[in-house]
């Protein structure tokens, strides 16, 4: 019988960090399972070429939602990382911790000990901020982070920072420390001109450890069940059933659609889905699969009157110039996901923190990096990031090559549907100041006549897409919520021997990019669940002068004093 001390169920953001924390004890032994292959593609490691991993069914899984009713119907795409690295080796590389009240929000929404105080430290443990470590960064952390190339590749990005100014917004000298809000320079996982993953931070370095094991191409089935405790996990590969066991633990760090999937497939889960899908119930869990999330945004495009942007670089011979000077120099246009400024606001009045967050790019393209049309162009990616609506997976069948129904339940909330009218009235504002007048030519999307509610609302319906940042399905909170499926420690109640880590565990969705969350919480976790933890840091954060009455306030980080 092959046997370890903790058995960990996907290789992605969070499987990697709890591999190598958990594996640096020798006397332990640890078990990696991954159902995809290899991350080492130049394709993954060249951050330009973000858009093909993606597209690639080898790197991913590439699941769908049902039908959406709040968008007329729409099936949206929801991929997933399908390789050792998980979505962290097809994402768009932006790192975005999220704001302190989105943490905070977590113990307020019973997650005992998840408050920004205790996660801080975490979170700069992960990273290697490229200016070194401060009260906010972490600087020799695994996670290389930079800060893009200072504007110097494109004259755009600092002409959409110097709009949210222009607009009344406040400049943010680092959004991932003191100050969220306002509008900065954009932080991406990249070092070395490569793309730094969890895969290449995490277990690259590691990958000679003796006492761990990584076992990729394999589909896990269940996780075996002796009564209420995790013994081990059965998984398919190579056409064989295969089982592992645990003398310790098992955790699953499957993903926010993944994990779900694999307790229900266990017996663990809403009674109604698993009589559906013919699977005894071990332990009823309503909340399993229960609270999806997830962002959605559009872009917004404009033609640009100066030959300066990306639709440039579209061509077979420029892409290929491009890439050749990555591979011999790891630099210029090759080493960047061209997400280089940005911008956080909030909304509305009443609002503590932001609620909408702007990635721009100096191009105007699909995500798939397809042009939008002929000429020069420049976008702003932009969507609300705090929804009310929620959604759910649930599995049809016990067969894990069936997947599993998802649903967002997108724009079923009133809020949620108020808070796009807001954004694309805001978003016109800020691009339409004089810092982009020299560049700003006529709006491709959505079109000056997509003004009053009901032309937003169809519009929204017709163009939104997913950010691909679905969470909160698995999530933590108090003794007495019955849809917490996880205590503070990230065990699953009712059961023994048996967590979860990964985005799924998160009560509500953070404002930003998942991928730094994901990883601080499997750092943390990782710390749970050896009986230790950091002291907590109780580090200032900015608060926007009058947040109940002003929608916005032009107080924050004296561009000079930075």
């Amino acid at each position: 019988m092959i046997e370890f001390d903790y058995v960990i169920v996907g290789a992605g953001s969070a499987g990697c960090v709890l591999a190598a924390r958990l594996s640096e004890d020798p006397s332990v032994s640890v078990a990696l399972l991954e159902a995809g292959g290899d991350d080492g593609s130049l394709l993954i490691r060249m951050p330009t070429a973000l858009s093909i991993p993606m597209n690639m069914k080898k790197y991913n899984w590439g699941f769908e939602s049902d039908p959406e009713p709040g968008l007329d119907g729409r099936r949206m795409d929801c991929p997933r990382g399908k390789v050792i690295g998980g979505s962290s080796s097809i994402n768009g590389m932006a790192f975005v911790r999220g704001h302190a009240c989105d943490i905070d929000e977590w113990e307020e929404a019973g997650a005992t000990g998840w408050n920004y105080a205790n996660c801080l430290p975490y979170y700069k443990r992960m990273e290697a901020w490229h200016h070194g470590e401060n009260r906010y960064r972490g600087g020799d952390g695994p996670v290389g982070v930079n800060g893009g190339n200072d504007m110097r590749l494109n004259p755009l990005y600092q002409a959409f920072i110097d709009a949210g100014e222009d607009a009344g917004y406040p400049f943010t000298a680092d959004y991932n420390g003191y100050q969220q809000e306002g509008f900065g320079q954009k932080n991406m996982s990249i070092a070395g001109g490569q793309r730094a993953s969890a895969s290449r931070s995490y277990l690259k370095p590691i990958r000679g450890r003796s006492n761990l094991k990584i076992i990729p191409r394999v589909v896990v089935d269940q996780v075996i069940m002796e009564g209420t405790r995790a013994i081990g996990v059965s998984y398919r590969t190579a056409g064989r059933q295969m089982k592992i066991f645990t003398r310790g633990e098992v955790i699953l760090s499957a993903g926010s659609i993944g994990s779900p999937a694999i307790l229900q497939r266990s017996g663990i889960g809403p009674v109604d889905v698993l009589s559906a899908a013919d699977v005894p119930v071990v332990i009823e869990s309503p909340g399993v699969g229960a609270n999806l999330q997830d962002h959605l945004e559009v872009y917004f495009q404009y033609k640009c009157t100066q030959p300066i942007s990306l639709n440039r670089e579209l061509s077979w011979w420029r892409k290929g110039l491009i890439g050749a000077r990555w591979v011999f120099t790891k630099q210029g246009l090759g080493a960047t996901n061209h997400f280089e400024s940005c911008g956080f606001i909030r909304s509305r009045a009443g609002l503590k923190w932001p609620n909408v967050q702007y990635h721009f790019l100096p191009g105007a393209m699909r995500y798939d990096g397809r042009a939008a049309f002929a000429g020069d162009g420049f976008q702003v990616h932009v969507g609300p990031n705090k929804p009310r609506s929620r959604g759910h997976v649930a599995i049809s069948s016990a067969d894990p090559f069936q997947p599993p129904k998802i649903q967002f339940n997108y724009l079923q909330d009133k809020q949620d549907i108020q808070d796009w009218r807001d954004c694309i009235r805001l978003t016109r504002e800020v691009l339409q100041q004089k810092s982009l007048a020299p560049f700003r030519g006529d709006e491709i999307q959505p079109g000056f006549d997509v003004e009053s509610d009901e032309s937003i609302d169809r519009w929204v319906k017709a163009n939104v897409e997913s950010a691909y940042h679905p969470s909160c399905t698995v999530k933590m909170g108090a003794d007495n919520d019955p849809m917490a499926v996880l205590d503070q420690d990230c065990r699953v109640r009712g059961a023994q021997g048996l967590r979860v880590v990964d985005s799924s565990i998160f009560p509500s969705i953070t404002n930003g990019n998942l991928n730094a969350p994901s990883m601080m919480v499997a750092e943390r976790a990782a710390d749970l669940i050896r009986g230790k933890s950091l002291p907590a840091e109780d580090a200032p954060v900015w608060e926007p002068d009058d947040w109940r009455n002003l929608q916005r306030s032009k107080t924050g980080h004296d561009r000079k004093a930075v």
